[in-house]
This record gives structure tokens, sequence and C-alpha cells, in this order.
């Protein structure tokens, strides 16, 4: 289904609009007249609303002028290709997320499988305020280009990894470029997005997930028994630059056409070198980025690599990470509260209840969806005996339902105006679905009650996700749109970082010490391979005593797993109640030729 009959069937229309649409869901207009030799004046005497906003960062500014300027086809371009990249990104994550495990195996590390991804969110957490500041005070192109690079980057060293340690570093790469280049088309959506329409334009742009639900594990399997898992990687650092090019281009093109046609603010020139510098140091707040991104990195790097120190938490090193990076991030938040001249962040934004509301629910559920989600697939084929397609299938029916709920959910919110009624059903229900996981999970139980509870889940996390990012847009106005979503994203990605790394501590912690005690003797000898290889738990026939034995095994561990993700998700009551309802039909936010 292409975007127009999406867009006809809920009987939205694109039109060059001031500020935001009224109550009755028509749109105002402001037209420029002509200056005194009877030529179009763009700037000079259009109304106020039509010209970007003076009191903006550049890059806010300049993507104001790009809305003033480009056409509703450029708009409609916008959005194709933007479900375009999400659908190259959709199909590359999923495959390699279906492919994670055996990559580990291969290097007989399956027990760590969930390393790689959560030192990738470390870093990823890092780099959100970072690339927000670069978007804002240098542009939306340009935060997206490097988003591009760094996710090529990633793909080519996971696709000519030698070791487990080249593996995690490739997954640093990839899932910084990942979540940025993601987070990127989120502001770029907001920017050309009224708040009425924006649940609608998420849910448009995220649509893919459908398609590459079924189809990306599928492609996964194929490339691990016919090509390489190598090239299952490989391939996609060809085709996501293709399909980005296009954005790059269409954003750069028609901020040169807003530049000609007089709606760019000139930035000043005649600046020396070092007046530059300077300049651009204080606009960009280097010292704050500096502390931020590497105080978080060493903080939380120590809950992903403390299992790999001689003394464990005891190790000298280890220590000193955790205490460097506490003391980075105190010195950090002193710098910006009271020194930064142009902070990296404004301080007012932690004060809202709105805000806190939806960073503390997305953490919440960030971090008990990671506790035991990444250890599910092979418990499904190890306890169910599914093949890798099979088994993700099951892992992605969260993707397909999701996206074709967040379809109805947006529309429907762009008609009610409100978005807070849709946690009170999705709550109940993920607790609910989550209650009912912990109580099949048992060696042997009938896969479609895994079927069944990951639709609930997918019912329920779904709405967190959209309601979460427009509950703090509309609290915040255009400036601070980057930001917002930034402080979300770290918020968030440190959720997921700290899942994974409950979920592998709890892990080792129990699948080992349940499989000494189930294992027959005769088993024992192939403990640590058993232990370590996803590929040899499966060659043990189902039936046997050694396969009884680890799925006992799983069940014991993934029984833990969930219990902590299910008290943790109780939390999410007391976040909802902390937020606003704000009406989506009375606020304005952005300018121009907007969705």
């Amino acid at each position: 289904m292409g975007i127009r009959p999406l867009i006809r069937r809920a009987r939205i229309v694109f039109r060059r609009m001031s500020t935001e649409d009224n109550d009755n869901g028509s749109l105002t207009q402001n037209t420029a007249r002509n200056g005194k030799d009877g030529t179009p004046s763009p700037v000079s005497s259009v109304a106020l609303e039509e010209i970007p906003d003076g009191s903006a960062q550049h890059g806010v500014q300049d993507v104001e002028a790009v809305t003033m300027t480009w056409t509703r086809g450029m708009l409609i371009a916008f959005f194709i290709n933007i479900w375009f990249l999400y659908f190259a990104n959709a199909f590359q994550s999923t495959v390699i997320v279906t492919l994670n495990p055996y990559v580990t195996s291969s290097f007989t590390a399956h027990s760590l499988s969930g390393v790689p991804t959560a030192l990738g969110d470390v870093f990823a957490a890092a780099t959100y305020l970072p690339v927000a500041k670069m978007m804002d005070v240098w542009g939306r192109a340009e935060g997206f280009l490097l988003m591009v690079i760094c996710l090529t980057i990633g793909l080519v060293l996971m696709a000519t990894c030698d070791s487990f340690e080249i593996y995690c570093a490739a997954n640093v790469f990839y899932y910084t470029g990942f979540y940025g280049m993601e987070y990127a088309v989120d502001v770029m959506t907001a920017d050309v997005s009224t708040l009425r329409n924006r649940a609608f334009a998420y849910a448009f742009t995220s649509s893919p997930y459908i398609i590459t639900a079924f189809a990306g594990p599928k492609v996964a399997n194929e490339f691990y028994d016919q090509v390489s898992w190598q090239w299952g990687f490989g391939c996609w650092a060809i085709i996501v630059p293709m399909v980005a090019a296009p954005l790059y281009i269409m954003l750069k093109y028609n901020l040169y056409k807003a530049e000609k046609e007089g709606y760019r603010i000139k930035r000043p020139s005649g600046r020396t070198v070092a007046e530059s510098i300077r300049h651009w140091t204080i606009e960009f707040d280097v010292i704050g980025v500096f502390l931020f991104t590497v105080g978080l990195a060493l903080f939380e790097l120590p809950f992903d690599l403390a299992h790999y120190a001689p003394d464990n938490w005891a190790s000298g090193y280890i220590i000193a990470m955790l205490v460097v990076g506490f003391c980075m991030l105190l010195v950090f938040a002193i710098w910006e509260r009271w020194l930064a001249p142009v902070p990296l962040f404004e301080w007012r934004l932690l004060t809202n209840r709105t805000i806190l509301g939806a960073v503390l629910l997305d953490a919440t559920y960030q971090l008990s969806n990671y506790c035991w989600s990444y250890y599910f697939t092979s418990w499904l084929q190890v306890n169910n005996d599914l093949s890798i397609t099979t088994s993700n299938y099951i892992v992605n029916i969260f993707d397909m339902v999701s996206g074709v709920l967040l379809l109805a959910t947006g529309w429907l919110i762009r008609r009610v105006g409100r978005y807070k009624w849709t946690l009170y059903i999705a709550i109940p229900l993920y607790i609910f679905a989550q209650g009912l996981m912990i109580y099949f999970r048992q060696p042997n139980v009938n896969v479609g009650y895994q079927v069944m509870c990951q639709i609930f889940l997918a019912i329920g996390g779904s709405i967190f996700i959209l309601v979460e990012q427009l509950a703090i847009l509309a609290a915040v106005d255009h400036q601070h749109v980057a930001t917002a979503l930034a402080v979300l994203n770290v918020v968030g990605t440190i959720g997921d970082s700290a899942g994974l790394t409950i979920s592998t501590v709890i892990w080792q912690n129990t699948y080992l010490k349940a499989l000494l005690q189930h294992l027959p003797d005769s088993a024992l000898p192939k403990l640590n391979k058993i232990y370590e290889d996803l590929v040899t738990q499966r060659s043990y026939p189902v039936g046997t005593p050694t396969r009884l034995a680890i799925q006992k095994a799983y069940a014991y561990a993934e029984l833990r797993l969930l219990s902590v993700g299910c008290g943790i998700i109780v939390l999410a009551i007391p976040w909802t109640v902390m937020m606003k309802d704000i009406n989506l039909k009375r606020k304005p936010q952005v300018r121009g030729t907007v969705f």
C-alpha cells in the first residue's frame, strides 16, 4: 500500500500552513505580497509566521526555511524516501539480530550474546545529545550524514570481523549509527509534521516493519545456510548508503533553493579563524559534549565489562572507570547548569512533569523488555525445536502487529487530539502478557502460547513507544525538538544497556548452574561447549536426556529473567500518572508546508 491511499483514507491533506491546524481541521495560509517594483519579496513582505524563527539556532532556522520553500510534491517525496529508509533499516536490523546468536557462537561466546549490543547501546546513548546539538547548530542534513557514515563503518567491520572483540567494536559503530540515523529521521519527521498529525506520521514511517517482520528472518536463514553470515552484514553496507543519499540531497537542494528565494537567514561572516573556532566551540558546547560523552561511556562500560575482569567488580580498572565516569557526569551537570554559555540542553526541560514522565516511562519499558528478550530466540529454538526463520517470525510478531496497530492508533490520536488514554489500555495488557510468559516458561510448552503473549506485548509496547515521543514533543517548542528526543533516546538507550547487562548477569549465574544440576554424567565433558554454543545445544535430539536437561536449564534462567522484567514494568503506572494529557490540536510548533 502506497502513501497516497493511506493519506487519503485518513482524510489528511498536505497544505501550506502558517503554524497549526484549526479546531475544525482546516489549515490557514499566508501569501507573500509583491514589493514596490512589482516583484515577489518572499521575506521582507510576508507575514511574520512565514519566515524562520530568528531566535532559534541555525539548524532549526534552516529546516523552517526548507519547509517554507518546498512544494507539496517535495514533501510527499520526503516521506516516501523516509519510508524506504526505514524499510532498509528494518530489514537489515532484523537480519543482524537473527544472525547475532550464531555469530557469537562462532566465537564460542553464546552466553555473551547480549554484550555486543549492550556495548553499542552505551556509545549510542553517549552520542544522542552531541548529535542533537550538531543538528541544531549546523543542520539536520549534516547530523544525518554523520550517522549514515558511522552505520556503514559498523556494517563493514561486522562483515570482516574475525574475533569476538572486533565484533563488539563493530557493534559500537553499528548501533551508534543505526540509532543515530533513526533519531535524525525522527527529528526531521517532527520538523515536517504538526503535533496533531505526528502520531500518524511516525506510524507511517515505521510501517515497513510489517513487511520485514517475516522477510528478515527468512533472508537471514538463507544467508546463514547458503552464503555466509558475513555477507548478511556486508550487503547492507552497500544498500543503506544508496537509500539514504536521496534524503540528504533533497535537504541540501531545498536549503539552497530557500537561500536563493531569501527565506534562509544568512549567517554572520567575516570572522577570523580564531573567532570562528571560539564561536563554534561555544555554540557546540564542546566542553559539555566531551564531559557527557566520555563520562557516560566510562560510567556504563563497567556494567558490560566487569565479567571479563580478573576480579570482576573488584578489579581496579572497573572501579576506576565507575568513579571517573560518575565524576565527569557530575562536573557535566555543574557545567551545564551554571557555567556553559550555550548549554547542551536546558535544565528546565527536566522540571517539566510531562517530559520527566515520558523519559521515565521509556527507561522502564526498555529496561523491562531487555531483561529477557535477548535470549528469547535461543529459547524458542532449543525448547520448541524451531528453525532460525520460524523462531524469529515469533519474535517479530511485535513488528508486524505494532506496524498495523500504530497506523490505527495514530489516526485515532489525530481525531481525538489526546494521547494519554491509550496508556490506560497498554499498561495493564503489557503486565498481563509478561505474567503469562512466566507461567508458560516450561519445557515443551506449546509454542502457540508464546505467539499469543507476543501479540499482547506488541499491542502494549508499541503504544508505549509512540506515546512517549508524542508527549515529550508536545511539551516543547520547535527549537527543543531535537534536544527533547535526544534526552528520551539517551535514557531509553541506557535502559536498553542496563536491561541487557542484567539479563547477561542473570543468565551467567543461572543457566550454567542449572546445566550442572540437570545434565546427565555422559554430557558433562561437553559442558562448556553446551553452555557457549547454540548449535551444540540444538544438536541433541528432542526427547533425549541431554536435550531435556538443556531445556530445563533454559526454563530455570528464563523464569528469572522474566520475573525481573515483570516487576520493573509496574513502575509504568506512576510515570503515566505524572504526564499531562496535552491537547495536540491547539498547540502550534512548526511552520511552512508540513503534514
